[in-house]
Protein backbone atom coordinates (compact mmCIF):
# COMPACT_ATOMS: atom_id res chain seq x y z
CA UNK A 1 0.00 0.00 0.00
CA UNK A 2 1.35 3.46 -1.11
CA UNK A 3 1.74 6.46 1.05
CA UNK A 4 -0.61 8.25 -1.18
CA UNK A 5 -3.14 5.65 -0.05
CA UNK A 6 -2.75 5.54 3.48
CA UNK A 7 -3.06 9.37 3.44
CA UNK A 8 -6.43 9.56 1.33
CA UNK A 9 -7.65 6.33 3.74
CA UNK A 10 -6.29 7.44 7.47
CA UNK A 11 -6.86 4.76 9.69
CA UNK A 12 -9.10 6.15 12.69
CA UNK A 13 -9.01 3.82 15.52
CA UNK A 14 -12.11 6.10 17.18
CA UNK A 15 -14.74 5.11 14.18
CA UNK A 16 -14.08 0.84 14.95
CA UNK A 17 -14.88 1.50 18.36
CA UNK A 18 -17.58 3.67 17.44
CA UNK A 19 -19.24 1.32 14.99
CA UNK A 20 -18.86 -1.51 17.62
CA UNK A 21 -20.21 0.74 20.21
CA UNK A 22 -23.53 1.62 18.04
CA UNK A 23 -23.95 -2.49 17.18
CA UNK A 24 -23.43 -3.21 20.88
CA UNK A 25 -26.14 -0.97 21.60
CA UNK A 26 -28.80 -1.90 18.88
CA UNK A 27 -28.45 -5.70 20.34
CA UNK A 28 -28.66 -4.39 23.69
CA UNK A 29 -31.64 -2.37 22.73
CA UNK A 30 -33.48 -5.35 20.57
CA UNK A 31 -32.88 -7.18 23.86
CA UNK A 32 -34.69 -4.62 26.41
CA UNK A 33 -37.48 -4.25 24.25
CA UNK A 34 -38.01 -7.98 22.94
CA UNK A 35 -37.61 -8.01 19.29
CA UNK A 36 -37.35 -11.25 17.87
CA UNK A 37 -37.55 -13.55 14.93
CA UNK A 38 -40.49 -15.53 16.39
CA UNK A 39 -42.13 -11.84 16.94
CA UNK A 40 -41.63 -10.46 13.53
CA UNK A 41 -43.17 -14.16 12.20
CA UNK A 42 -45.65 -14.43 13.73
CA UNK A 43 -46.53 -10.57 13.28
CA UNK A 44 -46.34 -11.52 9.26
CA UNK A 45 -49.23 -14.14 9.83
CA UNK A 46 -51.41 -11.89 11.75
CA UNK A 47 -50.69 -9.06 9.26
CA UNK A 48 -51.78 -11.79 6.61
CA UNK A 49 -55.02 -12.67 8.13
CA UNK A 50 -55.78 -8.80 8.82
CA UNK A 51 -55.10 -7.88 5.33
CA UNK A 52 -57.92 -10.73 4.18
CA UNK A 53 -60.24 -9.57 6.51
CA UNK A 54 -59.68 -5.81 5.11
CA UNK A 55 -61.01 -6.84 1.51
CA UNK A 56 -63.35 -6.24 -0.25
CA UNK A 57 -64.26 -2.75 0.89
CA UNK A 58 -67.26 -1.73 1.85
CA UNK A 59 -68.28 1.39 0.63
CA UNK A 60 -71.67 1.26 1.99
CA UNK A 61 -71.68 4.25 4.40
CA UNK A 62 -70.62 6.73 1.76
CA UNK A 63 -71.65 9.77 3.30
CA UNK A 64 -70.54 9.21 6.89
CA UNK A 65 -67.09 9.22 4.95
CA UNK A 66 -67.61 11.78 2.55
CA UNK A 67 -68.71 13.74 5.98
CA UNK A 68 -65.43 12.76 7.85
CA UNK A 69 -63.30 13.54 4.17
CA UNK A 70 -65.02 16.77 3.92
CA UNK A 71 -64.13 17.85 7.70
CA UNK A 72 -60.91 16.61 7.33
CA UNK A 73 -59.75 18.57 4.46
CA UNK A 74 -61.47 21.89 5.69
CA UNK A 75 -59.19 21.73 9.17
CA UNK A 76 -55.94 20.94 6.98
CA UNK A 77 -57.06 24.20 4.92
CA UNK A 78 -57.85 26.17 7.88
CA UNK A 79 -54.96 25.35 9.70
CA UNK A 80 -52.64 25.27 7.02
CA UNK A 81 -54.09 29.04 6.00
CA UNK A 82 -53.80 30.53 9.40
CA UNK A 83 -50.49 28.80 10.02
CA UNK A 84 -49.14 30.06 7.16
CA UNK A 85 -50.44 33.59 7.90
CA UNK A 86 -48.92 33.65 11.52
CA UNK A 87 -45.79 31.79 10.17
CA UNK A 88 -44.43 34.70 8.04
CA UNK A 89 -43.84 37.63 10.59
CA UNK A 90 -42.57 34.91 13.11
CA UNK A 91 -40.42 33.97 10.23
CA UNK A 92 -39.27 37.19 9.42
CA UNK A 93 -38.71 38.29 13.17
CA UNK A 94 -36.46 34.90 14.27
CA UNK A 95 -34.24 35.59 10.86
CA UNK A 96 -30.75 36.69 12.37
CA UNK A 97 -29.56 38.52 9.27
CA UNK A 98 -32.56 40.70 9.48
CA UNK A 99 -33.13 41.24 13.12
CA UNK A 100 -30.77 41.54 16.67
CA UNK A 101 -30.81 38.55 18.29
CA UNK A 102 -32.78 39.96 21.56
CA UNK A 103 -35.51 39.66 18.95
CA UNK A 104 -34.82 36.62 16.99
CA UNK A 105 -33.85 34.46 19.56
CA UNK A 106 -37.38 34.33 21.40
CA UNK A 107 -38.83 34.13 18.33
CA UNK A 108 -36.82 31.07 17.43
CA UNK A 109 -37.81 29.69 20.85
CA UNK A 110 -41.85 29.99 20.23
CA UNK A 111 -40.99 27.97 17.03
CA UNK A 112 -39.06 25.65 18.69
CA UNK A 113 -41.97 25.49 21.20
CA UNK A 114 -44.43 24.83 18.26
CA UNK A 115 -42.22 21.88 16.66
CA UNK A 116 -41.89 20.30 20.28
CA UNK A 117 -44.58 18.29 20.45
CA UNK A 118 -46.70 15.60 17.80
CA UNK A 119 -49.79 16.96 16.40
CA UNK A 120 -51.70 14.19 18.47
CA UNK A 121 -50.83 15.65 21.14
CA UNK A 122 -51.23 18.98 21.24
CA UNK A 123 -54.90 18.03 19.80
CA UNK A 124 -55.10 16.34 23.01
CA UNK A 125 -54.38 19.49 25.06
CA UNK A 126 -56.79 21.55 23.23
CA UNK A 127 -59.84 18.92 23.11
CA UNK A 128 -59.16 19.09 27.23
CA UNK A 129 -59.29 22.89 26.15
CA UNK A 130 -62.08 23.56 24.06
CA UNK A 131 -63.87 20.46 23.74
CA UNK A 132 -64.56 17.87 20.95
CA UNK A 133 -64.78 18.91 17.54
CA UNK A 134 -62.54 20.40 14.38
CA UNK A 135 -61.86 23.74 16.32
CA UNK A 136 -59.34 21.31 18.53
CA UNK A 137 -57.61 20.01 15.40
CA UNK A 138 -57.61 23.46 14.07
CA UNK A 139 -56.03 24.65 16.54
CA UNK A 140 -53.98 21.61 16.96
CA UNK A 141 -52.59 21.66 13.23
CA UNK A 142 -52.17 25.63 13.57
CA UNK A 143 -49.63 25.03 16.22
CA UNK A 144 -47.93 22.27 14.28
CA UNK A 145 -48.07 24.57 10.99
CA UNK A 146 -46.02 27.43 13.14
CA UNK A 147 -43.50 24.96 14.07
CA UNK A 148 -42.84 23.88 10.88
CA UNK A 149 -43.25 26.71 7.82
CA UNK A 150 -41.60 29.54 10.87
CA UNK A 151 -38.25 27.47 10.76
CA UNK A 152 -37.63 27.04 6.84
CA UNK A 153 -39.39 30.79 6.64
CA UNK A 154 -35.94 31.91 8.99
CA UNK A 155 -33.84 29.57 7.50
CA UNK A 156 -34.73 30.83 3.95
CA UNK A 157 -33.99 34.43 4.55
CA UNK A 158 -30.89 34.16 6.53
CA UNK A 159 -29.73 32.52 2.93
CA UNK A 160 -30.41 35.69 1.35
CA UNK A 161 -27.80 37.39 -0.47
CA UNK A 162 -27.60 40.79 1.31
CA UNK A 163 -26.44 42.41 -1.63
CA UNK A 164 -29.84 43.17 -3.13
CA UNK A 165 -31.15 43.80 0.79
CA UNK A 166 -28.31 46.49 1.34
CA UNK A 167 -29.31 47.70 -2.50
CA UNK A 168 -32.97 48.41 -1.40
CA UNK A 169 -31.70 50.39 1.88
CA UNK A 170 -29.44 52.38 -0.42
CA UNK A 171 -32.08 54.07 -1.97
CA UNK A 172 -33.58 55.18 1.41
CA UNK A 173 -36.71 52.60 1.74
CA UNK A 174 -38.53 51.81 4.80
CA UNK A 175 -38.46 48.56 6.03
CA UNK A 176 -41.14 47.64 4.55
CA UNK A 177 -40.27 47.85 1.16
CA UNK A 178 -36.73 46.88 1.80
CA UNK A 179 -38.57 43.03 2.71
CA UNK A 180 -40.82 43.35 -0.30
CA UNK A 181 -38.33 44.60 -2.81
CA UNK A 182 -34.92 42.89 -1.23
CA UNK A 183 -35.99 39.73 0.87
CA UNK A 184 -39.16 38.19 -0.86
CA UNK A 185 -38.19 37.94 -4.88
CA UNK A 186 -35.33 35.77 -3.67
CA UNK A 187 -37.32 33.39 -1.45
CA UNK A 188 -40.64 33.48 -2.90
CA UNK A 189 -40.61 30.09 -4.82
CA UNK A 190 -39.23 28.37 -1.55
CA UNK A 191 -41.79 29.98 -0.10
CA UNK A 192 -44.53 28.67 -2.44
CA UNK A 193 -43.35 24.57 -1.89
CA UNK A 194 -43.11 25.37 2.05
CA UNK A 195 -46.74 26.43 1.95
CA UNK A 196 -48.00 23.52 -0.52
CA UNK A 197 -45.70 20.83 1.61
CA UNK A 198 -47.39 22.08 4.94
CA UNK A 199 -50.93 21.73 3.44
CA UNK A 200 -50.08 18.28 2.32
CA UNK A 201 -48.66 17.69 5.73
CA UNK A 202 -52.19 18.65 7.41
CA UNK A 203 -54.10 17.09 5.01
CA UNK A 204 -52.50 14.02 6.58
CA UNK A 205 -52.37 14.63 10.06
CA UNK A 206 -56.44 16.01 10.46
CA UNK A 207 -57.06 12.33 9.47
CA UNK A 208 -55.09 11.67 12.94
CA UNK A 209 -56.11 14.33 15.17
CA UNK A 210 -59.97 12.73 14.84
CA UNK A 211 -58.74 9.67 16.86
CA UNK A 212 -58.20 11.92 19.70
CA UNK A 213 -61.68 13.35 19.16
CA UNK A 214 -60.09 16.60 17.44
CA UNK A 215 -62.13 16.18 14.29
CA UNK A 216 -61.85 14.82 10.99
CA UNK A 217 -62.24 10.84 8.95
CA UNK A 218 -59.94 9.82 12.21
CA UNK A 219 -62.51 9.59 14.81
CA UNK A 220 -64.48 7.27 12.45
CA UNK A 221 -61.70 5.15 11.28
CA UNK A 222 -61.04 4.57 15.40
CA UNK A 223 -64.37 3.98 15.34
CA UNK A 224 -64.25 1.22 12.34
CA UNK A 225 -61.32 -0.39 14.13
CA UNK A 226 -63.03 -0.50 17.22
CA UNK A 227 -66.13 -2.38 15.98
CA UNK A 228 -64.09 -4.39 13.72
CA UNK A 229 -65.30 -3.47 11.19
CA UNK A 230 -62.15 -3.82 8.63
CA UNK A 231 -64.12 -3.74 5.07
CA UNK A 232 -65.22 -0.64 6.24
CA UNK A 233 -61.74 0.61 7.48
CA UNK A 234 -59.96 -0.26 4.12
CA UNK A 235 -62.96 2.33 2.61
CA UNK A 236 -61.97 4.78 5.03
CA UNK A 237 -58.21 4.19 3.95
CA UNK A 238 -58.56 3.98 0.46
CA UNK A 239 -60.87 7.43 0.95
CA UNK A 240 -57.36 8.89 2.52
CA UNK A 241 -55.19 7.80 0.05
CA UNK A 242 -57.55 9.54 -2.44
CA UNK A 243 -57.78 12.63 -0.32
CA UNK A 244 -53.92 12.95 -0.49
CA UNK A 245 -53.70 12.43 -4.19
CA UNK A 246 -56.05 15.26 -4.55
CA UNK A 247 -53.89 18.02 -2.18
CA UNK A 248 -50.68 16.48 -4.19
CA UNK A 249 -52.71 17.99 -7.30
CA UNK A 250 -53.53 20.88 -6.07
CA UNK A 251 -50.08 21.55 -4.80
CA UNK A 252 -48.94 21.17 -8.13
CA UNK A 253 -51.30 23.54 -9.60
CA UNK A 254 -50.13 26.14 -7.07
CA UNK A 255 -46.69 25.58 -8.05
CA UNK A 256 -47.20 25.63 -11.43
CA UNK A 257 -49.35 29.36 -11.50
CA UNK A 258 -47.15 30.43 -8.89
CA UNK A 259 -43.17 29.76 -9.95
CA UNK A 260 -43.83 28.07 -13.67
CA UNK A 261 -46.25 31.92 -14.54
CA UNK A 262 -49.12 29.30 -15.82
CA UNK A 263 -52.73 30.50 -16.73
CA UNK A 264 -56.00 28.38 -15.25
CA UNK A 265 -56.06 27.40 -18.97
CA UNK A 266 -53.00 26.04 -19.59
CA UNK A 267 -53.91 23.57 -16.18
CA UNK A 268 -56.83 22.45 -17.96
CA UNK A 269 -55.08 21.75 -21.53
CA UNK A 270 -52.62 19.74 -19.12
CA UNK A 271 -49.95 21.73 -19.50
CA UNK A 272 -48.54 20.97 -16.32
CA UNK A 273 -47.61 17.26 -17.04
CA UNK A 274 -45.96 18.60 -19.79
CA UNK A 275 -44.21 20.84 -18.64
CA UNK A 276 -42.50 18.57 -15.48
CA UNK A 277 -41.72 15.88 -18.17
CA UNK A 278 -39.95 18.18 -20.47
CA UNK A 279 -38.67 20.16 -17.47
CA UNK A 280 -39.08 23.40 -19.43
CA UNK A 281 -41.56 26.50 -19.73
CA UNK A 282 -44.20 26.03 -22.32
CA UNK A 283 -44.29 28.31 -25.37
CA UNK A 284 -46.92 31.33 -24.80
CA UNK A 285 -50.08 31.34 -27.20
CA UNK A 286 -50.02 32.95 -30.60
Amino acid sequence: MTSATVAAFPSNPWKRVGWIALAAYVVYACAQLDVSVDRVASGWHNAAHFLARLFPPNFGRWELLLKGLKESLEIAVLASTLGIVLSLPIGFVAARNLMPAWISWPARLLIVGCRSFHPVIVAILFVKAVGFGALAGILALTIASIGFIGKLFAEAIEEISLKQVEAVRATGAPFGSVIAFGVLPQVFARFIGFCTYQLDSNLRNSTMVGIVGAGGIGGTLFAAFQRFDYDYVCAILISIIALIMVGELLAMGVRAIFIDGLSLAELFRGRVGRLAARGERPLEDD
